[in-house]
């Protein structure tokens, strides 16, 4: 899939609620945004139609209530951001984007061994080949569980 735009904050509040509960309709989103504060049907309505513009959600017109789902995972929307954050921000640098995200929020040493962990797995997947293009295996590349 070729990437798609870089969704917004608001956006990506919309795709939480899409991935979370599937398809779904502008009043559903809606009122699932709306928990513990007011925002308009108008709004979302709105923010929804620019995202199908942008090609982040795709929406079924069969019926006379539109369906709206999301168009990559949310696996895939988090990669694509964390690689655009690294490339502009630490010159590409995973290691250097580690850091700094520990140094931001420290992890409990549950979770940095859980990182361990995640780090040798990832290197297990890898083939020879992966590693000469950068790190990214055919596994990473495609689909896989989120």
């Amino acid at each position: 899939m070729a990437a798609l735009p870089r969704p917004t904050d608001a956006e990506l509040e919309i795709l939480r609620v899409l991935w979370t509960r599937g398809a779904s309709t502008v009043r559903q989103v809606n009122e699932h945004l709306s928990i513990g504060r007011e925002i308009g049907y108008t709004t979302t309505l709105k923010l929804m139609q620019i995202m199908a513009e942008k090609g982040l959600v795709s929406r079924d017109e069969t019926d006379r209530t539109h369906i709206y789902y999301a168009r990559a995972t949310q696996g895939q929307t988090q990669r694509q951001l964390v690689s655009d954050l690294m490339d502009r921000a630490f010159g590409g640098s995973a290691s250097a984007l580690v850091l700094q995200a520990l140094n931001a929020q420290p992890a409990s040493q549950a979770e940095l061994e859980e990182i361990g962990r995640l780090i040798r797995d990832y290197q297990t997947e890898q083939t020879p080949a992966d590693r000469k293009r950068g790190g990214k295996s055919a596994k990473q590349a495609g689909e896989h569980h989120e």
